[in-house]
């Protein structure tokens, strides 16, 4: 199959069926073997103890955040540029999920910073900057809530999107750009990573499980969103005919549908 062909939403529904029981059996075996990996292979840290196993989950949810918002600015361009039938249908259904994912990040983090730094939160570059990325998924949550038309959401959400995605590199490179508390990076380096491979591989596999995770509940939540979009199109479709009155929407203008 093309990836054209995906642009059909039935299609699509049809892929995403095939696709998710297997996700899900991924996603749990991924899981078990690396929650095995962190309790029973994994050692203590010599400084942190074993306050350095939240880093195993922490980690990957500060990961998802960012690419979740990541997925949401290509789908943003799909709507925009090339008007995908199924960009607005993922942007929407990866928001809530990004919003989750960046909580759990900032409530992780500050769970290993007040043993780590002493204290629960700081003013921090990386810190600041994670917290207006969950304000903006926040935001983007209630735009699409507030405008009932999904196209005229779609678009609206797809320009801010656009603009909240220069808080991503900031994010990224806060701790280098500036003197944060927030430590450097200690695996996506260039030099590569400065964490001992038994740390860095449970952290590896946890960082794909819950990966695998986002994958499965994503799709999930784009085959609910074109289900509730075709039973708002068939409720249009009948109040028009109760009343006799077209209130069908452009061919255009229903692209999940």
């Amino acid at each position: 199959m093309a990836l054209i062909d995906l642009a059909n939403p039935t299609r699509f529904l049809a892929l995403a069926n095939r696709i998710v029981p297997w996700l899900a059996g991924m996603t749990v075996a991924a899981f078990a073997v690396g929650l095995y990996l962190t309790f029973f292979v994994a050692p203590d840290d010599y400084q942190q103890g074993a306050t350095v196993k939240i880093m195993f989950i922490h980690v990957p949810f500060a990961w998802l955040g960012m690419f979740c918002y990541s997925l949401m600015a290509a789908s943003a361009i799909g709507t925009l540029v090339w008007k995908h039938p199924l960009a607005d249908v993922s942007a929407k259904a990866a928001a809530p999920l990004g919003a989750a994912f960046t909580f759990l990040s900032l409530v992780t983090g500050s769970l290993w910073g007040k043993p780590m730094w002493g204290t629960w939160w700081v003013w921090d570059a990386r810190l600041t900057s994670v917290l207006v990325l969950f304000i903006m998924y926040l935001g983007l949550i209630a735009l699409w809530r507030t405008i009932e038309d999904p196209i005229r959401a779609g678009k609206a959400a797809a320009i801010l999107i656009l603009v909240g995605f220069i808080n991503i590199p900031i994010i990224k490179f806060s701790v280098e750009w500036w003197n944060t508390l927030h430590q450097p990076a200690s695996v996506m380096r260039i030099d590569g990573p400065t964490v001992h491979p038994s740390i860095l591989v449970p952290l590896l596999v946890m960082t794909l499980a819950f990966t695998l995770l986002f994958l499965t509940l994503h799709l999930m939540a784009m085959r609910n969103e074109i289900l509730r979009r075709r039973i708002r199109a068939l409720r249009m479709r009948e109040a028009s005919a109760s009343t006799g009155v077209s209130t069908m929407a452009p061919a255009d203008a229903t692209p999940a549908q």
